[in-house]
């Protein structure tokens, strides 16, 4: 009996009913979290009178073991590196982030999906994943700083 009203409870606080048109809002969740190396200085663009955004990419990688030596640690090792493009529209942070995010930078991001669509200069429509960003940890000083 407890689970069920329990279960009646979270039904509620993830569903809303619209008393105008009747229909079923049910939350979601769209949240990224990409823990990296930054690929490039920040440039900050604004396009057509609307709010300008700082925009850089950020270096994921994946590393993993091949071969028969996988159990044991004699495999050969691989790494796949992932390129994801971050735009940060919020004012504070937009700013913060053109100002400190160096390439190099060890990062962490959160923030949520996106997915877009763009016509490149030769007129190409092109798809284009992007993060938005709501936060930004600086986890190093910039890695040529270190050297």
């Amino acid at each position: 009996m407890f689970v069920l009203s329990l279960l009646q409870m979270f039904r509620q606080l993830v569903r809303y009913r619209s008393s105008e048109t009747n229909l079923i809002l049910e939350r979601s969740i769209n949240r990224v979290q990409l823990l990296g190396r930054v690929g490039q200085d920040p440039v900050m663009r604004q396009v057509e009178g609307r709010n300008p955004v700082t925009i850089f990419s950020v270096a994921t990688n994946e590393m993993w073991r091949s071969g028969e030596g996988e159990v044991t640690s004699t495999g050969d090792i691989s790494q796949k590196t992932t390129w994801h493009r971050v735009s940060v529209f919020k004012p504070g942070l937009r700013d913060v982030a053109y100002q400190y995010v160096k390439k190099g930078s060890r990062i962490l991001v959160e923030g949520k999906l996106d997915y877009g669509e763009y016509v490149d200069k030769n007129q190409v429509r092109r798809q284009a994943t992007t993060i938005i960003a709501d936060n930004i940890i600086f986890l190093s000083d910039n890695i040529r700083d270190r050297t």
